[in-house]
Order: C-alpha cells, then sequence, then structure tokens
C-alpha cells in the first residue's frame, strides 16, 4: 500500500524528517506516536502534498506511484484522504455543497460518472446517521459553529463519502470527549477493509483502545526508531518517550 524510503523534508530551512523510512501494509492500521516535535503531523502533510515542506530526498510510494510526483488533487483521486487535527471553518461554503463537490470532483478524476442529487442525498444521510449528526448541522456552513467533535465527525463523513484507499488521521481525539470520540472512532472502525489502510497519528493510548491498530511505529527526532504490536502502544503510556529521544539519530 504505502512505501516511504529514506524520506528528507525540511520547512523554512528547519529540518524536520530526517530518513524517515515506513511501510504500511494493504488493509493495515498502523498508528504513529511520539513526542511533541518528533515530525507526525509534517509526516501526514507531506504524504498529502501541503505545499509549505521541501522534500530533500526520497520517496513516497502509494501502490508502487510516487506521491512526490503528484499535485495535492491527484494524490486525492488515487485515494489518499487527511483528516486534519484541527479541520477548518469555510465561511459562505455550505456543507452539502462542499461535499456534493469534492465527491463529484474525484469520482471525474477517477472516471466514474457524477452522482445524481437524489443518490448524493441518499450516501450522505446514511453516513450521517451513522455518525450521529443531525441533518442541520448539514445545512450550515462548512465546520462554521461546529464543536471540535462535530468537526470530527464531518471529517469521518467526508471519509466515509470519498472511499479513499489510504486515510491519515492526524490526531483525530484532539480536543474530544469520551463519547465524541467512541462516535469517530466507531465510523472509522466501520471504514476497515482488507484494501484500505489507515496511519493514525496520535500522543495517547485512549484512541488505539477504540481504533486497535496492527502496528505501532515510534517517532523520534524524524525518524521512525522503533515499530511493534498494539502493546507497544501501552508501553509509551506507562513509561512516555525518554527511552527513544536518545535513539534517533
Amino acid at each position: 500500500m504505502l512505501e516511504i524510503r529514506n524520506l528528507h523534508v525540511q520547512i523554512e530551512d528547519k529540518k524536520i524528517l530526517n530518513g524517515l523510512n515506513l511501510t504500511v501494509h494493504d488493509g493495515e492500521v498502523a498508528a504513529i506516536m511520539g513526542p511533541n516535535g518528533s515530525g507526525k503531523s509534517t509526516l501526514s502533510y507531506v504524504i498529502a502534498g501541503k505545499d509549505d515542506y521541501e522534500v530533500l530526498d526520497g520517496e513516497i510510494l502509494l501502490n508502487g506511484e510516487n506521491l512526490l510526483d503528484m499535485e495535492p488533487d491527484a494524490r486525492a483521486a488515487a485515494g489518499v484522504f487527511l483528516a486534519f487535527q484541527y479541520p477548518l471553518e469555510i465561511p459562505g461554503v455550505a456543507t452539502m455543497t462542499f461535499l456534493k463537490a469534492a465527491l463529484n470532483a474525484q469520482r471525474k478524476a477517477r472516471g466514474d460518472d457524477e452522482l445524481s442529487t437524489p443518490d448524493f442525498m441518499k450516501r450522505v444521510r446514511a453516513g450521517a446517521e451513522r455518525l450521529h449528526i443531525p441533518q442541520d448541522m448539514l445545512k450550515r456552513a462548512l465546520n462554521v459553529g461546529f464543536s471540535g467533535g462535530e468537526k470530527k465527525r464531518m471529517e469521518i463523513l467526508q471519509m466515509a463519502l470519498l472511499e479513499p484507499t489510504f486515510c491519515i488521521l492526524d490526531e483525530t481525539d484532539s480536543g474530544l470527549d469520551i463519547d465524541a470520540l467512541k462516535i469517530a472512532a466507531d465510523g472509522v472502525n466501520a471504514l476497515r477493509d482488507p484494501k484500505r489502510s489507515f496511519l493514525v497519528i496520535t500522543h495517547y493510548q485512549r484512541l488505539l483502545n477504540y481504533i486497535v491498530p496492527d502496528t505501532v511505529h515510534v517517532m523520534s527526532s524524524g525518524q521512525v526508531v522503533k515499530s511493534g504490536g498494539k502493546e507497544l502502544a501501552l508501553e509509551l503510556e506507562a513509561n512516555g518517550y525518554a527511552d527513544y529521544r536518545s535513539q534517533a539519530a
């Protein structure tokens, strides 16, 4: 699915990723954990194609294609989805208009027919019901006035509608109470599939109680310094990151 080889990245002449290597297999849920400043969010932005970052070396291969050769919209059409830690509010853009435009743009890029309005509405209502999103929320401007939990649920709804193959969740648990966390996690778990992989970025074990990973990777100083099973997250919760900071080159 995803293979990252020797990735070096900087922003404003500050080196963030230092020869990072990572493999995520088909159907796998991989968790990335690490202290603040270790490069976790930078990794998510570089995969998705955020402009501010300069890639100095390395490759990011999705099913054999180098994402670094693609514009962000082409990466999205190829199956990449990024759920932001802090989803943006977009005043003046109706939620339903945004969802329909995004969905049909990706369908067109993939050579599929655009959805009719009735088919689109049916899909949105079904997804919203699963995520406990009330219909009045769908009538508002995108994320404007939404609580933290509502914004995260809207991100999961977008993911469900777009049906990406590689989903990046950048600290989805940030700012969520336990009820909102469970709803968001249920939405993610419903999308788990042998042909869909996830990269779950988090500081805390609590998210991984609900989205149980297949593998856990520890980042420090822009590198993956240790990988293991889900029990590694429990170790980190108990002992912190001190043992891994010195392992980064």
